[in-house]
């Protein structure tokens, strides 16, 4: 059973063929004019969601948690995402305030970490973040906390059919 079971994942196939070149010498020196160009290649490639990123926190003990969240913004306060401070990732963020993103688009064979210290946000800012939500309903909720995420290091990947990826890394 596991043999089969191990057969039929690596029969998958990982990335397709036609994949975009990537550049490490051409890339810009910020970091984060490269991620925007690299979110509307995935938008014009019509990747589902490119805003989506797992996010990995860990608790004070370093036990380690992950889930996927929307990208809210990225400015000079650095990547923004909230989440209520009462919920797992709130109480580890509170605890040790260092997290981890990933970005993965399989169509483009693209991942993007992004890792560093996170800091909360105004309260106005996440009272802004909070009524703006798909599901807003007029209700305040004192609990949402917008963060931001200020990285320390900024990895972009690009994958290649014949498994000569590229890693272009930024240090902050």
């Amino acid at each position: 059973m596991s043999d089969s079971f191990r057969q039929m994942l690596r029969a998958l196939p990982d990335f397709p063929d036609d994949l975009p070149g990537f550049d490490p010498a051409a890339a810009p020196s910020d970091p984060a004019a490269l991620f925007r160009s690299w979110l509307d290649e995935a938008l014009a490639a019509g990747v589902r969601q490119p805003h989506a990123f797992s996010l990995a926190t860990a608790d004070a003990g370093g036990n380690l948690s992950s889930r996927m969240l929307i990208l809210k913004n990225l400015d000079d306060d650095g990547w923004h995402f909230a989440t209520a401070r009462t919920s797992r990732k709130g109480r580890e963020l509170s605890a040790n305030p260092r997290a981890a993103m990933n970005f993965y688009w399989s169509e483009l064979g693209r991942q993007i970490r992004v890792s560093g210290a996170v800091v909360h946000l105004s309260d106005a800012a996440s009272a802004q973040d909070w009524e703006e939500r798909p599901s807003a309903d007029g209700s305040v909720n004192p609990e949402w906390q917008l963060y931001a995420l200020q990285p320390t290091e900024i990895e972009f990947w690009q994958a290649d059919p014949a498994r000569h990826h590229i890693r272009h890394r930024y240090q902050l």
